[in-house]
């Protein structure tokens, strides 16, 4: 039996700040039910609910060397729905009111995280064949598994997989700091190895020394060897691209299904339908909007930054208003979006409602509540808000790039195929051509609706495919199999 280890910075159901959190905790399940032995392990955040660290059985107990410093790490487990979590504890770097800090030391926590990961395997009795690593706080891992550890029987046979999620986080610090924690020399910064215009990059480090690289869209894969997309990381990319594979993300269908979601005012789908009125309905009374099934409800569940499309919106606000429609936002983060929207509610009463937390079930609520779900994203690796607005019948309306591209199909009224509304470039009267289409079809052409509608219902948004190619993946890695 195959076995990997899954080494991330946060994982569903006990840490979450964004879509990796999802991921983490949804594949290995899938995993699993496939053969595969895969385990989770992620730092002991003073975050996760108590009902979790209550239930954790410490397995191992060591020093990791961390440079010139020893630093305590403990190995603490749980097994959850059949898979087997392990959390590396260290009150110094994990107990603190947040998961990312401002950079003081995101270096020297996360270089911890690495090391401990490595030192914990013969600890924990868990040889794997694969280590698969998230984003840049796992970036230093397949670094330091090729540079300090293969030459070690216990890690000789281990391969590296290194998954981007989001490029623009590269996890970019001092050059020397990172060297004092890790016991990195001299000669590893070059430009071909660790040495980042002057800095030392986790994301690097890992996508130059991993055996395979993943991200979470075919799209997105093609993207980012491109110096637009690239982020400085293009031309690194470019040189892998015959070990680059991009993999599109799944859902959770049973975290996110109309038919039994208890967050929802009422249960539907595509054979019972009916229920998504009364969702409808329960939002906007709950959001303070005029109660009116007529009037279209255009959903965003986001993070309130650029890269979200936020600034087209804010092009064109007025226009999008004057469609007729409703408009309900919620999401935190910056100052400028969240002025945005609440001059839109003075400016718009009963016909704008924004909440600037994050809240799950208000989530499910405006999912399953809206018609239509607006992602103009600047990049977007995958996105799982479209899938998840699918998932309950809301139809997207996305801009062309990453994993939209490859999941939402604008729909053609010649052939009758699509289950969305897209549109190509980042331009704001682009996005605002394609709402007021979609709004069109809203009030007009409700059987074209319905249609799509229950397209959208009946997809398949599950982790079935995806994970059926991460494991030919990892057989390639290890010769079990061809991808």
């Amino acid at each position: 039996m195959l076995k990997v280890l899954f080494a991330a910075s946060e994982c569903v159901p006990f840490i979450k700040t964004g879509g990796l959190a999802d991921v983490v905790g949804a594949l290995p399940p899938v995993l699993k039910a496939q053969g595969i032995d895969v385990r989770v392990i992620l730092p002991l955040y003073s975050e996760i609910p108590e009902e979790f660290k209550s239930r954790m059985k410490t397995v191992a107990t060591f020093e990791a060397e961390l440079g010139w410093r020893k630093q305590y790490c403990g190995i603490e487990t749980l097994e959850y729905q059949g898979i087997t979590y392990y959390f590396v504890d260290n009150r110094y770097y994990f107990d603190r009111p947040y998961v990312y800090g401002m950079g003081g030391d995101e270096h020297e926590r996360f270089a911890f995280f690495c090391r401990a990961v490595l030192d914990a395997l013969p600890r924990v009795d868990f040889q794997p064949d694969i280590l698969h690593c998230h984003d840049w706080q796992a970036g230093m891992i397949p670094a330091l598994h090729k540079i300090q550890y293969q030459y070690l029987p216990f890690y000789s046979n281990m391969k590296s997989m290194m998954t981007i999620h989001n490029l623009q986080y590269q996890g970019v610090f001092d050059r020397r700091a990172v060297q004092d924690c890790l016991g990195l020399g001299d000669g590893l910064f070059t430009s071909d190895k660790l040495e980042f215009y002057g800095a030392a990059n986790f994301l690097k480090s890992g996508l130059v020394y991993c055996d395979w690289i993943t991200t979470v869209s075919p799209s997105y894969a093609k993207e980012i060897t491109t110096a637009y997309y690239g982020e400085r990381l293009d031309g690194l990319l470019r040189a892998r691209h015959n070990e680059l594979t991009g993999v599109l993300n799944g859902i959770d269908m049973n975290a996110y299904d109309p038919a039994k979601d208890d967050a929802i005012a009422a249960h539907y789908s595509a054979a019972r339908p009916a229920g998504k009125a009364k969702c409808k309905l329960a939002l906007q009374r709950e959001m303070g909007l005029r109660e009116d099934l007529a009037v279209p409800v255009i959903g965003m569940v986001t993070r309130l930054s650029g890269q979200k499309g936020l600034d087209l919106v804010d092009c064109v606000l007025p226009e999008i208003m004057e469609t007729g429609c409703q408009l309900v936002i919620l999401g935190k983060g910056d100052r400028r979006y969240v002025d945005l929207f609440n001059w839109a509610q003075a400016n718009w009463p009963g016909r704008v409602a924004a909440r600037f937390e994050m809240n799950m079930p208000l989530s499910h609520r405006i999912y399953a509540g809206a018609d239509m779900f607006l992602m103009p994203s600047l990049f977007e690796p995958c996105g799982l808000s479209q899938l998840i607005a699918l998932r309950y019948g809301t139809l997207p309306i996305v801009r062309e790039t990453g994993g939209l591209r490859d999941t939402v199909l604008s729909y053609n009224e010649f052939s009758g195929e699509g289950n969305g509304f897209s549109f190509f470039n980042y331009n704001a009267h682009d996005m605002l051509a394609v709402i007021r289409r979609a709004v069109t079809y809203y009030c007009e052409k409700q059987d074209i609706w319905k249609k799509m509608m229950k397209r959208g219902l009946t997809g398949d948004y599950s982790w079935d495919k995806s994970a059926g190619e991460y494991i030919a993946l990892y057989k390639k890695l290890t010769g079990e199999g061809n991808a």
